[in-house]
């Protein structure tokens, strides 16, 4: 029962962002959808008469079919960007085998007496096949489309690994929350679409083939007069401040966005959390399509500059950053605050006393009993694991897993070793242990605002707003806004308007 009342809880508290999901997920599916039958479709008609042709076809689309989504995703950012664009285009490339396959077959598959009756009656190539071979086709045709459709929908979650949003962001977020309603809203919603939109297409079916083209013309232009009205208005004057997955950046964000409207109120600010990793989100804030994003030290010198050398003390570190952003990507990088987000290498409680764990290197007597599980960045990166196994001459078995479900994967000891932020709840929620890192391999990672030089000069309020954080926040309070916000269930609003109003960084 507890369950079923979280379950309800927790759809009344976010139906608002549900129905904006909603409406994501269904543009985002039906622009897709709708592109790849107007690819498939008439280049199945073209090559009906080219059985060779359409094999090579059948065997290119089915080819792009088994690149990974993640893998298509990635591989696209740098041409298109982030964000709606480059989920339509990933999910279209999806869409396109099952379209073209059917069409073709529909329409080979046509009885070769029915098609010289045709012929008989004195019938333009064009007027058969809109009276004679389409119809014909149709049934088998509008399969293949529901099996895009479905295919379509289902793939489109991914899409708010890039910013687009779509119910994919209430299944990541429960993933990172441990929030099995969450998980559980996102998927019945998107099992529900793809029954509404499958239901939609068995009324197409039954449909005139001249209504159905007006009626997808009709909702094209509706929906396209809507897509420019709302690119058209994003124009003016509004700040776009974007967070990585988790609750930190969450409320980060909101800390940035009440101290943005404390200064000036009349200002628009939407914010987007859960936008993505690294990568999406300095792409991102490249292309303009977001403004400000919380980024951190460490990353900046690893992931963003390459950089070759890294300082040793914070304040060198930020500088070179700052330097190197500036130079490099025409950035500006605000002070950061006082807290280190750094990563680290956890063990139960539990374990650390059985095997008398204190630091890393104290696991040297126990690799025979390791069995790691660690983010896919962490064992990635020259500062992480690598560094890690080099430093302290240990290695062990490492599984690659998502960040919260490495957490789950060791309180249910199915692993017992794991990589963490020194700033997790869930070190506090499930009795974890940091090993001391007592030969400082991991970096400094204080996080600060990150943002173009040319917004950063149109917008000099904002910056003096942002530069309120410099120096602020302890790890402890981090880390407990964390727990607050995982743990207690608390939103990332009102846990980052208490720290602001708390500290008299704004009035209530």
């Amino acid at each position: 029962m507890k369950e079923l009342h979280d379950f309800v809880q927790t759809f009344i508290d976010r139906k608002a962002a549900l129905v904006q999901a909603l409406g994501q997920h269904l543009a985002i599916s039906f622009w897709a959808l709708l592109i790849a039958v107007i690819i498939a479709i008439p280049v199945a008609i073209w090559v009906r008469r080219y059985p060779k042709v359409a094999q090579v076809i059948l065997q290119l689309t089915g080819v792009l079919q088994t690149i990974p989504s993640l893998a298509l995703l990635g591989l696209l950012i740098p041409f298109v960007g982030i964000g709606t664009v480059p989920a339509i285009i990933a999910l279209v490339v999806y869409a396109l085998l099952p379209i073209f396959q059917n069409t073709y077959v529909g329409l080979t598959e046509i009885d070769p007496s029915t098609e010289e009756a045709a012929d008989a009656m004195g019938m333009s190539p064009s007027r058969k096949l809109f009276r004679v071979e389409l119809p014909m086709a149709m049934p088998i045709i509008i399969s293949g489309i529901r099996t895009s459709m479905v295919m379509i929908i289902g793939t489109a979650t991914l899409a708010a690994l890039i910013g687009a949003g779509g119910l994919g962001n209430f299944i990541l977020l429960g993933i990172d929350r441990n929030n099995t309603s969450l998980i559980l809203i996102g998927a019945i919603s998107a099992a529900l679409l793809a029954i509404v939109m499958s239901y939609f297409i068995t009324i197409l079916q039954k449909m005139k083939f001249r209504n159905v083209v007006i009626l997808i013309g009709t909702i094209v232009v509706i929906g396209g007069g809507f897509a420019g009205y709302t690119a058209v208005s994003q124009l003016n004057q509004k700040v776009v401040i974007a967070g990585k997955l988790g609750a930190e950046p969450e409320i980060l964000i909101n800390m940035y966005k009440d101290l943005i409207t404390a200064k000036d109120p009349r200002l628009d600010v939407e914010l987007k959390p859960n936008f993505g990793k690294t990568s999406f989100l300095f792409s991102a804030l490249k292309s303009n399509q977001i403004n400000i994003y919380p980024e951190f030290t460490g990353t900046v010198l690893e992931t963003l500059t390459h950089s070759s050398v890294t300082p040793k003390t914070p304040a060198a570190i930020y500088h070179l950053g700052k330097q190197q952003l500036a130079q490099q990507d025409q950035m500006t990088y605000l002070k950061p605050m006082a807290y280190n987000n750094t990563y680290g290498i956890a063990v139960k409680d539990s374990f650390a006393q059985r095997y008398h764990l204190k630091t890393i290197e104290d696991l040297q007597n126990v690799q025979g009993k390791l069995k790691a599980g660690m983010s896919m960045e962490f064992m990635d990166r020259r500062d992480g694991l690598k560094l890690v196994e080099r430093r302290y001459h240990i290695k062990f078995p490492v599984k690659g897993m998502e960040p919260e479900l490495r957490y789950r994967a060791i309180h249910d000891n199915q692993i017992n070793l794991i990589d963490c932020y020194s700033t997790d709840s869930e070190l506090r929620q499930y009795h974890l242990t940091v090993l001391k890192d007592n030969k400082h391999v991991f970096p400094i990672y204080q996080g600060a605002p990150l943002m173009t030089q040319e917004f950063a000069k149109k917008h000099p309020q904002v910056v003096s707003s942002l530069n309120k954080l410099a120096g602020k926040i302890s790890e402890k309070q981090i880390q407990q806004m964390n727990y607050e916000v995982n743990v207690l269930d608390q939103s990332p609003a009102s846990v980052a308007r208490h720290y602001l109003v708390k500290h008299h960084l704004i009035k209530e």
